[in-house]
């Protein structure tokens, strides 16, 4: 340690004697200091960027050997030709629910055109050809969105998944184990640009926003694919699930109905995937419970209280009401896990909360009414 410490000192002691002897004449030896500090971070900055660019074109093609492979081992096996004639590949498209305002456009570089999709795809499922990921030359298209090519490389895998059985996927991807890697990147890559936006997300709403959602539960929701994507990426979707949940709660626009419509709707989207929708669940009946313990505390003091927050809640009951009402139609009603803390938390206090509360806030205890009747017919329905 006193050695690493005696070269550390030595090193700072050149570089200083170092800067003074070479320093210009016109220049005090701080000045030319600062003068070279800039000039490195603006040579490492350069540097960074080359970085990412390159980053990016390897990824790509990553993507597309993937799904060439997977492709032509799906050619090979004759299964994926018989599919291609029995069917047309679905649109991979999402579409907005009614909640949602389709007045906002989308960029020329956001828009993911899915009969362009479809028809490169069938054209890419052919041995000569491999799906169209093209590499994009320039680097500021990349940095401009660079996004859109792990949505196009997701979309192509989940298509290739419907026109393929589910058996010879498995096989593929157990196959090419070390490839499979560039699934769960990509993903990765794709919640973290997700969760840039979704930390402050502003109107107009694009809807490739909402289909890279769409896209990212439908791909978690695969029983092939998420076992590989949650490896890597469930701390990061713990975040994305945390950042949705602050972008409804810890917005006090005064225009901000709109866009809480459209994180609401994305929250909703990912939870339709039923391995994310219990872990959804718990972390909005947390928030619910400690406003339901500061509204108590606030109802015994007379004190004032953050409007736009209770206003927010009720978004979140929304989702709740949404995500409890899915649960309840698919059956798996056992899976919501009655054992979870918060659940019992909020099943346990929910009369005394109703009580306490009705005459001061009396909206919200209809909505805490509402999702405990829910709560309540999820648990006898797992008990039949």
């Amino acid at each position: 340690m006193d050695v690493q410490k005696w070269y550390l000192r030595t090193s700072k002691l050149a570089l200083a004697l170092a800067i003074i002897r070479s320093k210009p004449a016109d220049k005090s030896s701080r000045e030319y200091t600062e003068h070279l500090a800039m000039l490195l971070s603006q040579e490492e900055s350069k540097w960074r960027s080359k970085v990412e660019v390159l980053e990016a074109e390897v990824m790509q093609l990553r993507q597309k050997l993937l799904v060439g492979r997977l492709c032509s081992g799906s050619l090979k096996s004759g299964n994926l030709s018989s599919q291609l004639e029995a069917q047309e590949p679905k649109s991979s498209e999402s579409t907005l629910t009614s909640m949602e305002d389709s007045g906002c456009d989308l960029s020329n570089e956001q828009r993911t055109e899915s009969s362009d999709l479809s028809q490169h795809f069938v054209e890419s499922c052919t041995p000569t050809h491999f799906p169209p990921l093209p590499l994009v030359k320039r680097p500021c298209a990349i940095l401009q969105n660079p996004l859109s090519s792990h949505m196009q490389f997701l979309q192509y895998l989940l298509e290739l998944k419907n026109l393929t059985e589910s058996g010879n996927l498995k096989r593929d991807l157990t196959h090419f184990e070390k490839d499979s890697s560039t699934v769960s990147d990509s993903v990765f890559q794709l919640l973290d640009g997700l969760i840039t936006f979704y930390r402050n997300p502003k109107l107009p709403f694009s809807r490739f926003w909402t289909e890279a959602v769409g896209t990212l539960a439908s791909l978690i929701s695969d029983c092939n694919l998420s076992s590989h994507i949650l490896k890597k990426c469930s701390k990061k979707l713990e975040e994305f699930e945390k950042t949705l949940l602050h972008a409804i709660l810890g917005n006090n626009h005064i225009n901000r109905f709109q866009v809480q419509r459209y994180v609401s709707q994305s929250l909703v989207t990912l939870g339709s995937c039923h391995l994310l929708r219990k872990s959804i669940i718990s972390l909005l009946l947390s928030e619910v419970n400690g406003f339901a313990d500061d509204l108590g505390a606030i109802n015994q003091e007379q004190a004032s209280y953050d409007v736009s927050r209770y206003e927010n809640i009720f978004y979140l009951f929304w989702v709740l009401e949404q995500l409890l009402q899915k649960e309840t139609k698919e059956g798996n009603t056992s899976s919501i896990g009655h054992d979870d803390q918060e659940i019992k938390k909020f099943l346990q206090k929910h009369d005394e909360t109703i009580f306490h509360l009705s005459d001061a806030f009396p909206l919200f205890t209809i909505y805490l009414w509402r999702v405990g009747i829910l709560l309540n017919s999820a648990q006898i329905e797992s008990l039949k």
